[in-house]
């Protein structure tokens, strides 16, 4: 098979390629530009597309003997995945890019240069596998749990899923970082990214009014009741569960609750108010099944760090379906992505409304 690798310049997608071509694949490397090192409004140093990353996949592709290529992408990344990323804090909601990523640049827009490359299918470095069951493609849980990156493939669909190749999701970090020690890798313990590829300094409202070019007003904090109890120093800077960074003293712990952009208020409350059982799911994309018929005992997820719990799942629109947990659970957040979970199965998942 012909597999188009992504080389993001990292240890996983290093082994990935290692991994197809000692299968006697034909494989072809290639790292995505998604920014312009030039361009002051992102942070180069330790984000994904410096020249040191593009030259550490260059090295492993030498080292392999395959070909290599960089693709410039940065008018799709913008696009499908920064603009989106604004438009999502400029409403109140907290987004998930690297969902964004997922499905608009590695499983859409890579796919597509495989295809103009002539290539059969994209392999990445997620830990996380693709099984063919009966006439179906399953997402399913890496063998190693505390790397486990299915909830970030849950928007893929069966077209894509059929030529997405995931080879080290049965691997343990250790195993792979093993393998490249034994391979004379040259990122073999290189450390992994933390961070927001575009945003590694953290300043999310920095890069936000970098990018827009706007001032975000301040104001109210607001209680429950609708009491003010200060100001704020616009929507932007907060997030659903924030307690730190507030920017004001209060007598007791304060959180952030809710956030309402046509109002532009800031809504405060205690820890405890931060409990719902009741989350609305919509943008739903299902992979294990092409609906949900009847409520399904299952589990869910409501953050890539949240551990799946016991909950109810109703289907109740084309694209939408609403998740009762067995036990409140804290800080649902709009933006966000809820991933359902038969087990180590992906069902299906969608963004928190």
């Amino acid at each position: 098979m012909n597999i188009l690798a992504a080389m993001s310049g990292g240890v996983d997608s290093s082994v990935t390629a290692y991994l197809l071509q000692s299968q006697g694949h034909n494989i072809t490397g290639v790292t995505m530009k998604l920014f312009d090192k030039d361009n002051p409004i992102f942070s180069m140093e330790k984000s994904c597309c410096t020249d040191d990353n593009i030259q550490d996949a260059r090295e492993v592709c030498n080292r392999l003997g395959i070909d290599y290529h960089v693709v410039n992408f940065t008018d799709d990344f913008k696009s499908q995945v920064i603009d989106r990323f604004v438009h999502a804090y400029e409403n109140g909601a907290t987004p998930n890019p690297c969902v964004d990523c997922n499905r608009h640049m590695k499983f859409k827009r890579l796919l597509k240069q495989a295809e103009e490359m002539n290539l059969d299918a994209v392999a990445t470095g997620h830990y996380a596998q693709v099984k063919k069951v009966g006439d179906r493609y399953l997402v399913m849980k890496g063998t190693d749990e505390s790397k486990d990156q299915s909830y970030v493939l849950y928007s893929l669909t069966q077209e894509q899923l059929s030529r997405t190749i995931l080879p080290i999701g049965e691997l343990t970090k250790n195993q792979v970082r093993e393998i490249a020690q034994e391979q004379g890798f040259i990122n073999a313990n290189k450390k992994d990214s933390q961070d927001i590829c575009f945003v590694p300094d953290g300043d999310y409202a920095g890069l936000i009014r970098r990018i827009s070019g706007k001032a975000y007003p301040k104001g109210d904090f607001v209680d429950l009741q609708g009491n003010i109890l200060g100001q704020h120093n616009g929507i932007i800077h907060y997030t659903i569960g924030q307690r730190k960074g507030l920017g004001i003293a209060f007598g007791e712990p304060k959180y952030v609750c809710g956030i309402h952009p046509q109002s532009n208020e800031v809504i405060l409350g205690s820890n405890d108010d931060l409990f719902i059982t009741t989350v609305v799911v919509d943008n739903v994309n299902f992979i294990a099944c092409d609906s949900i018929d009847a409520p399904i005992k299952a589990e869910a997820k409501i953050r890539y760090n949240h551990t799946q719990q016991p909950a109810t799942i109703t289907q109740t629109g084309e694209n939408q379906i609403t998740i009762v947990f067995d036990q409140p659970q804290r800080a649902a957040t709009p933006g966000q992505s809820a991933v359902v979970y038969d087990g180590n199965i992906v069902i299906c998942g969608g963004t928190i409304i």
